[in-house]
């Protein structure tokens, strides 16, 4: 009686782990698409990001700005400026010379900025990054010179955390960013990846897709390349620096609102992804995002499983052992922030706020603006 739930116990362990155990093995086994030789003229190029009270890391995106086009001098620039209450606009603004600025009149959300600069933009390629992330100099010619190759729809680059060293919750998200980005770059080495970050990425102007504004641009906008025929890929020799959220409850929202504006954006794309993607695409899709949402309850029923299956084989106090461990490995992370006990906590508290953030997409909450963490600057 007790084995089918041993055996349910350890496929839900499975489940659980995949996303980050298996399927990355997986992605070794499969067939290698090489990238061709870059041959032939750079395409044109805009930049574009838009900023929301981020007078605080403005100054620094300037700086930024002025290296790289001091590399490119024919790269434009667009900048959107949402509303913001703070000197975020009268900064964009004292830059005429780097930036072209687009105001809002009202609240809009990132999505919608973004549609109004790639309406206006002159590139061919249009370059998507955050006001708070500084691009490596350098990394914007190895960029656009992927697209080079007529295959190539978008390319996703390489964000790097400069401040894992400064909380647990600092280091447990590079953990979990280091760990994302060599999955993108399996997935990049078979075929095309599974979505690209919007700290930095970048398609075909003439691929850009309509975007609804309480959804995610840089998902719907990267995997829509791949609905057209093209490949997304990660690109290792273009490089992006932020400041990850250092503040656990900081994280905590931002992983419930990133979750509930993903999975919303995995309702609209659907279709599209039966439609366009081959079996090993919809590999690939369910791996790296569904079970990853669903990562909470999947867990918890892995851990009743057990429980029951030890306590019905009359080995209750086992259960017991166990979650009295589970528990204890949370108050030394959690209240007494022990490491490597906190960097356990926090992931765990992350896989907490994504599936909330799923639920809370259920309930038809969305999520089109919000204001930058404190906590990252």
């Amino acid at each position: 009686m007790t084995i089918p739930l041993y055996i349910l116990a350890a496929l839900l362990l499975i489940v659980f782990l995949h996303p980050y155990l298996f399927y990355p093995l997986s992605l070794r086994l499969m067939k290698a698409y090489p990238l061709k030789a870059r041959q032939g003229p750079q395409p044109t190029a805009t930049m574009l990001f838009s900023a929301y009270n981020e007078e605080r890391t403005l100054p620094a995106k300037l700086r930024n700005i002025e290296e790289i086009k001091a590399l490119h001098p024919d790269l434009e620039v667009l900048a959107y400026s949402d509303m913001s209450s703070d000197a975020t606009l009268t900064l964009l603004n004292s830059r005429p010379d780097l930036v072209r600025v687009i105001a809002a009149s009202e609240r809009t959300g990132k999505a919608t900025g973004m549609r109004l600069m790639v309406e206006q933009a002159k590139g061919d390629i249009c370059i998507f990054t955050d006001a708070n992330v500084m691009l490596d100099p350098q990394s914007v010619g190895a960029l656009l010179s992927y697209f080079r190759d007529e295959r190539i729809g978008g390319v996703s680059g390489t964000l790097r955390y400069v401040n894992e060293g400064e909380s647990a919750t600092a280091s447990a998200g590079g953990l979990y960013w280091r760990l994302e980005e060599t999955i993108k770059a399996l997935e990049s080495r078979c075929g095309s990846m599974m979505g690209a970050d919007g700290s930095i990425f970048a398609t075909r102007r003439a691929l850009y897709p309509a975007v609804p504004p309480h959804l995610l641009d840089d998902m719907i906008a990267s995997l829509s390349v791949t609905f057209s025929g093209y490949r997304l890929i990660s690109a290792p020799d273009v490089v992006a620096y932020e400041r990850n959220t250092t503040d656990a409850r900081d994280e905590f929202r931002r992983k419930r609102r990133i979750a509930a504006r993903s999975f919303n954006t995995h309702r609209y794309l659907w279709p599209q992804i039966r439609e366009h993607y081959t079996p090993g695409g919809l590999y690939k899709y369910v791996s790296h995002k569904w079970l990853r949402w669903m990562g909470a309850p999947v867990a918890m029923l892995c851990a009743l499983a057990l429980t029951a299956a030890l306590v019905m084989d009359d080995k209750g106090v086992w259960a017991l052992i166990l979650w009295a461990m589970g528990l204890l490995m949370i108050a030394l992370g959690e209240v007494l922030r022990i490491r490597p006990f906190s960097t356990f906590t926090n992931i765990l508290t992350a896989i907490v706020a994504t599936f909330i953030g799923v639920m809370d997409a259920k309930r038809g909450r969305t999520y089109q603006t919000w204001a930058p963490a404190k906590s990252r600057d």
